[in-house]
């Protein structure tokens, strides 16, 4: 209607104009004004479409400022599965609470492995979703074993934000440093929970000193709790200076009151605390405090986020989860502290320009940046998941798999609660679901996915190398397709596990990090395919390297009849300085033809293929640089095999004068043990040809850290338990290469060269 009456208008004036003015004039005013009115009409048109793209935008941003992803780690035993049991009732995601290793016989919801449940440890990490005060918040709770440290390395790649668990009673832990290490890797701001206030020898003061020494956390406690132990009754939150009661069969009911008298002192004590130790980092806050001025809880928290996001402060929560106390207020300090994805610097490399930085603006505006971060084996084929960093992805999108440079398509797309699947239709950016049909290489690679508009690929993460090896083989023939099924796909879904065949035996050796990560896939495999193994003694993944410059000068030469072999190399080899980034160097330094350099490449093959097995033990050698500084060609006989045969030769011919050694895998141990004990405890680590670096006391017990060599630590649970009568308990994890004693490594030159004899 309006359009018609601004049309008839505009004719009534042309008319009046043509009138009026010559036919060459008519012609400049018509134009004139049939252009104002499309101008008129495109930027109206204009103004709707921006309009509309700010609305969009808007949303998005909401949508993104109300999302949280958080990880919940921490040592063995601390509670992190427990918690997030708790986190999912309160949050209505499960209507009922079972126990890690409950009466019941159903177990935590994210503990869905039988295993798991049978064992009371997590494995796996699993993922899963949650509702709180309108925010949605991803959760991934991750194991606390040393040896499933790679599931803890991969939550934390794909996270905004962490949540460090905290035993009130043993505190800082060997695995809490590992954690926190992890997490300062890949830049996660966090917040500690002090879990276990209801525990005899709860002590949270002495357990936040510790993170301030051990862990060089810049934190403060933000609740006070009212009493501990059996007394343990409820928080005080020093933000808002209030007094949190936990009432309800479940501690649902949350009963806000006055503080009480006695612990008021102390409460104002600690709030003063925690605004100086923020001030520190927070120049807004530094400025109100120093004016001594009262300072507000939104001013107060607003300065805790900002120090928590640019992790320079941890804020310390505190609780009981099995007691179901301080739950819901931790699910506060993760809406109130923990970044949204747009507050996280994320950064690509982007492949087209040389691999160049590239800051992810985390839009979902922007074209489709996602990371496979975890395979799995499920039910209905495999699962990728995936952490979509910026752009939409969609139920039967194609997406670019930027690695292989394939295009697959998305025909499933989900969302996981632990074991259990609910289908999506679309995601975006800041989200983690996952994925069937969509096939990529193993976690080492972390494979980025893009809708090919741009070629941009994820920095992947740190996977530790495996420690220990064990011979398996399957019992029964028949159940040998099934077994090597088995390793594919536990070799697929776990990084640190590798699978080889023994050259000289011919069996097949699985290695990975500890004894229990290796029992735990043996058990897998007997469990899920039905496979049952046979299992060697475990085997230590020692190394070889050289200790001084050793020159070679080798003539490979062969003639039989037509072409023969013909290869002459010059040159040296010498140890890698410490801490270099490689453990295998190559330069090539000819000057002109003496060699094609057609053939540098083979030669090149050789060195490599001659020092993955070492003459001494014949294991592989590492922190070795080789230089190839002159040589000889034929014009007929020589070829790339014969200069490739021509520096294996030469490696051999070498290695001898290099003074090689023996380097082993040693373990940075610690335990806890009453300190009656304490004697024969130290007494037995020097027996293993450990080296003491740590002796504390807590309360009646003693803590030793040591460093001791992997070969002597099998079978040490046992040991322990005897000398300690079952009082004594020690985490180990994989520390460095260390060279062996002379005596040890004659001992295991002629141990190898007896087992080569009787072959």
């Amino acid at each position: 209607m309006a359009r018609s009456a601004r049309s008839s208008t505009m004719r009534l004036l042309y008319t009046l104009c043509s009138s009026s003015l010559r036919p060459q004039a008519q012609s400049s005013t018509a134009g004139l004004l049939a252009g104002s009115f499309q101008l008129r009409h495109f930027s109206a048109g204009s103004a709707a479409a921006l309009r509309l793209k700010e609305e969009k935008e808007a949303w998005w941003k909401e949508s993104l400022q109300k999302l949280r992803n958080i990880g919940i780690s921490a040592h063995i035993d601390s509670g992190k599965t427990t918690l997030t049991e708790r986190v999912l009732y309160y949050t209505g995601r499960i209507h009922e609470i079972h126990e890690v290793r409950g009466r019941d016989g159903v177990g935590a919801k994210m503990d869905s492995m039988d295993l798991e449940r049978e064992k009371g440890i997590t494995i796996q990490s699993a993922a899963t979703y949650c509702s709180w005060k309108d925010y949605q918040v991803n959760i991934i709770d991750t194991p606390g074993h040393v040896d499933f440290t790679i599931e803890v390395e991969r939550a934390l790649r794909v996270l905004d934000g962490a949540v460090l668990v905290l035993c009130s009673v043993g505190g800082v832990q060997s695995q809490s440093i590992t954690v926190d290490r992890q997490m300062r890797r890949y830049e996660v701001p966090r917040l500690a929970f002090i879990n276990k206030l209801d525990r005899m020898g709860a002590d949270p003061w002495k357990v936040l000193n510790q993170a301030r020494s051990k862990l060089r956390h810049h934190s403060a406690a933000v609740q006070v709790p009212i009493g501990l132990e059996d007394d343990f009754k409820g928080l005080v939150d020093l933000v808002n200076m209030k007094a949190h009661y936990f009432h309800g069969s479940s501690g649902e009911k949350i009963v806000i009151e006055d503080i009480p008298a006695d612990i008021e002192t102390l409460a104002l004590e600690k709030r003063r605390e925690l605004i100086e130790a923020v001030s520190e980092v927070d120049d807004k806050l530094a400025e109100a405090f120093l004016s001594d001025e009262p300072i507000p809880p939104i001013e107060l928290e607003g300065a805790i986020r900002r120090a928590t996001i640019a992790r320079k402060f941890v804020p310390v929560f505190m609780g009981s989860a099995f007691k179901n106390k301080g739950v819901q207020p931790l699910l506060d300090g993760v809406l109130s502290y923990l970044p949204c994805p747009t507050e996280v610097s994320n950064y690509a490399l982007d492949q087209t320009k040389n691999e160049e930085k590239v800051m992810l603006s985390g839009s979902p505006a922007g074209p489709l940046v996602a990371l496979a971060f975890k395979l799995e084996e499920g039910r209905f084929g495999q699962l990728t998941y995936l952490r979509i960093y910026e752009g939409v992805v969609k139920k039967g999108d194609f997406i670019v798999n930027v690695n292989t440079g394939k295009k697959v398509k998305i025909p499933r797309l989900v969302r996981m609660h632990s074991n259990e699947m609910e289908d999506i239709q679309q995601a975006h950016a800041g989200q983690i679901v996952a994925v069937f049909g969509v096939d990529c290489a193993s976690g080492i690679t972390c494979d980025t996915f893009t809708d090919g508009s741009v070629r941009y690929t994820m920095t992947s993460m740190s996977v530790p190398e495996p420690v220990m090896s064990l011979a398996v083989s399957a019992v029964s023939k028949d159940s040998g397709g099934n077994f090597s099924k088995a390793l594919n796909r536990f070799q697929k879904e776990d990084p640190t596990f590798r699978v080889g065949l023994d050259p000289e035996s011919g069996q097949t050796i699985i290695s990975g990090m500890g004894e229990l990560h290796l029992d735990i896939y043996v058990e897998r495999m007997r469990r899920e395919y039905k496979v049952d193994a046979t299992v060697g003694k475990p085997r230590v993944n020692f190394r070889e390297t050289i200790t001084q410059r050793a020159e070679f000068d080798y003539l490979h030469k062969k003639q039989s009849g037509g072409q023969g072999q013909y290869g002459r190399v010059i040159g040296y080899v010498e140890p890698l300085p410490p801490g270099s980034p490689t453990k295998f160097e190559f330069q090539n330094m000819l000057v002109g033809q003496a060699i094609p350099s057609n053939f540098v490449p083979a030669i090149e093959k050789g060195f490599k293929e001659a020092a993955n097995s070492g003459s001494l033990i014949g294991h592989p050698v590492e922190n070795i640089r080789i230089v190839l500084n002159d040589g000889a060609a034929h014009t007929v006989d020589s070829s790339e095999l014969a200069f490739k045969l021509a520096a294996i030769y030469a490696f051999r011919q070498c290695y001898a004068a290099a003074k090689p050694v023996i380097l082993e895998p040693v373990m940075l141990v610690e335990l806890k043990a009453p300190t009656e004990f304490q004697g024969t405890v130290t007494g037995d680590i020097n027996k293993r040809k450990g080296m003491i670096v740590g002796n504390d006391q807590e309360g009646d017990d003693c803590v030793i850290t040591a460093h001791v060599p992997l070969n002597n630590m099998f079978g040490y649970s046992t040991s322990l338990r005897s000398m300690t009568q079952g009082k004594g308990e020690f985490t180990m994890e994989y520390l460095q290469h260390a060279q062996v004693s002379q005596d040890v490594q004659m001992q295991l030159v002629n141990t190898y060269k007896a087992s080569k004899g009787v072959e």
